[in-house]
């Protein structure tokens, strides 16, 4: 199904950046692409300072598109709505650490109905706080700005984080997915997959430029230098 899983890595267009009046264009244009993945940033305006889109757009998207939604929930109290997310077509759920209390038993519900379960940190959490949890998870995803706005510049030292999650996951012959978000571009892609990232999420430097396929393809080239994806 995943087009983009041959061996060098994944791009995924976050329709946060995209044109909200048409997004089924911005659907097309990735379904155009050498990936498959969509990114769907949904905020609640009190874990982060912003609001963007609950489940039913999520549903709508799914009703046209066989694209992977990576779903990440901003959100405070992520468990009351995890079976949301879940029915409405995401592939990939992903909660915050800082957002969940009990981020086990939240995670153990995104497997319950059958998703894959991510975690992730903002720029000032230890990435070692993950630690305890990395067994049971589908995906990492690091913030490498402060979420909540695209067209931010990404903070080089969230860069760390996943170098020491590529080392624990050769370590313990652990299988998940290394993503990033936050100040993906040209000038910064290469350094985030020579640090460990398997998944690259880009809002603003896609949608906002003048030719996002092309902008896709470049992304997709920095794996191409002899990096290993799992």
């Amino acid at each position: 199904m995943d087009k983009s899983n041959k061996g060098r890595g994944i791009v995924a267009p976050s329709i946060l950046s995209a044109d909200f009046s048409d997004l089924k264009a911005a659907v097309e244009i990735v379904e155009r692409s050498d990936t498959s993945w969509l990114h769907l940033d949904v905020m609640d305006g009190i874990f982060v300072p912003n609001i963007t889109f609950g489940p039913k757009m999520i549903r709508d998207i799914r009703r046209i598109t066989n694209l992977t939604l990576d779903t990440h929930l901003m959100i405070t109290e992520p468990d009351r709505f995890i079976g949301n997310f879940a029915e409405s077509g995401s592939d990939y759920i992903t909660i915050h650490l800082e957002a969940s209390i009990h981020a086990h038993r939240s995670l153990s519900y995104i497997h319950d109905y059958g998703k894959k379960a991510g975690i992730s940190i903002v720029p000032s959490t230890p990435v070692i706080m993950l630690e305890e949890l990395l067994p049971m998870v589908d995906m990492v995803l690091i913030m490498s700005v402060n979420p909540g706005f695209g067209g931010q510049k990404l903070i080089e030292k969230t860069l760390d984080k996943l170098i020491w999650l590529k080392e624990k996951r050769e370590k313990y012959n652990l299988n998940y997915l290394i993503e990033i978000d936050g100040g993906i571009n040209r000038e910064t892609c290469l350094s985030a997959v020579a640090s460990g990232a398997d998944v690259l999420v880009s809002g603003s430097a896609i949608f906002n430029s003048d030719d996002p396929l092309e902008e896709i393809e470049y992304m997709l080239k920095c794996f191409q230098n002899n990096v290993q994806f799992r």
